[in-house]
């Protein structure tokens, strides 16, 4: 990658799913990033490991079939309109989340995660504050240290916007994403 080049924007479930946090700073602050990402065309693409996407899937599944169907429509024109680029690991990604002492401690899924983010030169946004409270990773806290949210809430194009109004029959506990 290019000195000069932005790094690869990767986002996880956390952030994902936070649109949806009863917590409204971590939902509005979550909107913000993806309709921000949405409005800026495919300058916006992020990328989104397969795992991260069905810790997403495995959340809504948790809910009755009324709210799923309430909530897919959503997520489903999200991510074809944004461009989520959905990957998978690689071998590369396995041996660094094993072997990169910055990642020990942290579970599985997230060491696998930030292996991928590390080996793209990329960043990650997210709304965990465990991954958000370490230092020396590549990691952008979806809400700011101190912050109590954005002053107003972004919005979505009214198609979408529509959509995710309708979405909120779904909500979940910061603390469970």
């Amino acid at each position: 990658m290019r000195a000069d080049a932005d790094p690869v924007v990767f986002v996880d479930a956390t952030l994902f799913m936070g649109m949806h946090s009863k917590d409204d700073a971590v939902r509005l602050a979550a909107k913000a990033f993806f309709a921000g990402r949405l409005a800026a065309g495919d300058a916006g693409r992020v990328l989104m490991s397969w795992e991260q996407v069905g810790r997403c899937d495995d959340l809504v599944w948790a809910y009755e079939r009324g709210v799923q169907d309430d909530y897919y429509p959503f997520m489903d024109v999200l991510h074809t309109d944004l461009t989520i680029e959905r990957i998978g690991y690689d071998e590369s990604d396995v041996r660094r989340a094993l072997t990169t002492p910055a990642l020990d401690g942290l579970p599985m899924h997230e060491r696998l995660l930030l292996a991928q983010v590390i080996g793209r030169g990329g960043v990650l946004h997210t709304a965990s504050p465990r991954l958000t409270g370490t230092t020396g990773l590549p990691v952008v806290p979806a809400v700011p240290a101190g912050a109590r949210g954005p002053a107003g809430e972004a919005s979505f194009p009214a198609y979408l916007e529509d959509l995710y109004q309708r979405s909120l029959v779904l909500t979940v506990v910061s603390e469970n994403l």
